[in-house]
């Protein structure tokens, strides 16, 4: 492979600090992008059949012990800024959410509040139709620049994405170079109190200050999977050096020691307790990269 020779791909590089998490291994190929001629010379190293992940802020994300045998690319310089016309925003892929929702608010712009109590990026939030506080992706996204495999650059509107609950139509293959969103005239009082309400609700919420990728499961059709597995007496529930967290029952916390199998064997081992008790088999929306050792108990019901 070439991508040894190109100035901006670094081998082996531990992915680790990168995350939320703080575990798992390397990456055998890692780059950071600034701008689309960039991030198109990059990914034409890969070939036909090394595969891709493009890493945002790190959250709703777990490496495995032995790290991505493939190439991990981060959006950063130009990709990881926004910028404003006549209300709308345009955001690169690569910047985290919080920022975006402060900076509408320098701008007096509303209806991005919502961002600022999830820490993922701009791309994730395309991707996954990032959501929370009664708002999602698709009730604010306009279009969104798409870098395909054979380095065609598409914008693609929001509802060709067929954006659902934590679900777009992208898949690991596309890359969300810039987004553009809708916004509405707001006081900067009235955001800057709305912003530090949603920060003060997830302080109380959720377990900050924790080691953990945000919610593991995704919630089933009319209810939340915390309650879930909070009413099967699952807060605390623990394997090693990971635990159901004690706040919020869809965390996973680690602690110091945790490896990466620990967290995916109990991620799998709750599915499989709620799955058996309830019939509901819960979806995992956290994202494992590489490869994990099966775990040693059944999964039950494999979708």
């Amino acid at each position: 492979m070439t991508a040894m020779t190109h100035p901006l791909v670094v081998p082996d590089v531990p992915l680790a600090p990168l995350t939320t998490y703080k575990l798992g291994g390397s990456a055998r190929w890692y780059a950071e992008v600034r701008d689309v001629d960039e991030l198109r010379s990059v990914v034409a190293l890969r070939g036909e059949s090394m595969p891709l992940f493009v890493l945002g802020r790190g959250s709703n994300v777990l490496v495995a012990d032995t790290g991505f045998d493939g190439m991990v690319v981060r959006l950063v310089g130009d990709l990881a800024l926004a910028d404003v016309d006549a209300g709308i925003i345009e955001a690169g892929g690569g910047m985290p959410l919080p920022r975006l929702a402060r900076f509408a608010a320098t701008e007096s712009l509303g209806g991005l509040e919502f961002y600022v109590g999830i820490p993922g990026s701009v791309g994730g939030a395309v991707c996954m139709n990032a959501g929370g506080h009664g708002s999602d992706t698709a009730s604010v996204l306009l279009d969104a620049a798409i870098l395909h495999r054979d380095g065609t650059l598409d914008i693609v509107s929001a509802a060709a994405l067929q954006l659902g609950y934590r679900q777009s139509n992208l898949t690991h293959e596309d890359i969300v170079v810039s987004a553009r969103f809708a916004t509405v005239p707001r006081p900067h009082s009235e955001i800057e109190t709305e912003l530090r309400e949603v920060t003060r609700w997830r302080k109380e919420h959720q377990p900050g200050g924790t080691l953990n990728a945000g919610s593991v499961f995704k919630n089933p059709d009319g209810d939340a999977a915390g309650r879930i597995i909070d009413e099967l007496g699952m807060k605390g529930y623990r394997r090693g050096a990971v635990s159901v967290s004690t706040l919020h029952a869809n965390f996973v916390v680690a602690e110091a020691g945790a490896t990466a199998q620990e967290v995916w064997d109990l991620i799998w081992d709750v599915r499989q307790r709620v799955g058996e008790a309830t019939g509901t088999w819960l979806e995992p929306e956290v994202r494992f990269v590489g490869e994990f050792a099966d775990p040693a108990h059944p999964r039950g019901d494999p979708s």
